[in-house]
């Protein structure tokens, strides 16, 4: 699994937006302004940020070498996956939707239910 389809997986997502906020290479994938996914675009092998429930990352990190605790962020929150093929891509497609899932429903409920019905984060009428 490569950028592309971690990308296009993403792309699936209500509200779902890209950027590159830090620098030319650093890319956020965001849910009404949050980020639940960062990369690097040029890393190889592949590693991506997700966000993760506390107990949960625990685990991913004992399940899977190549998890760990993301460097320069929150390592309770977040882990940093490494796509060297040691992890299947169902469990990182899990992984990221587990992401996806945190942040949103962290948004405010009228920004969450905006995402949901439209998804797209508007300014309210």
């Amino acid at each position: 699994m490569d950028l592309g389809h971690v990308l296009e997986h993403c792309r699936k997502k209500k509200g779902e937006t890209e950027d590159l906020p830090f620098d030319l290479e650093t890319l956020t994938v965001r849910v009404g302004g949050r980020i639940f996914l960062l990369t690097d675009i040029n890393s190889e092998p592949l590693r991506i940020n997700l966000k993760c429930d506390p107990l949960i990352a625990l685990d991913l990190r004992e399940e899977f070498e190549a998890v760990s605790p993301v460097y320069h962020m929150n390592k309770v929150h977040w882990n940093t996956v490494i796509r060297d093929g040691s992890i299947p891509n169902e469990r990182v497609l899990w992984m990221i939707d587990h992401s996806y899932g945190l942040v949103l429903g962290k948004l405010k409920k009228a920004d969450r239910e905006r995402i949901l019905n439209d998804g797209r984060l508007s300014p309210p009428i």
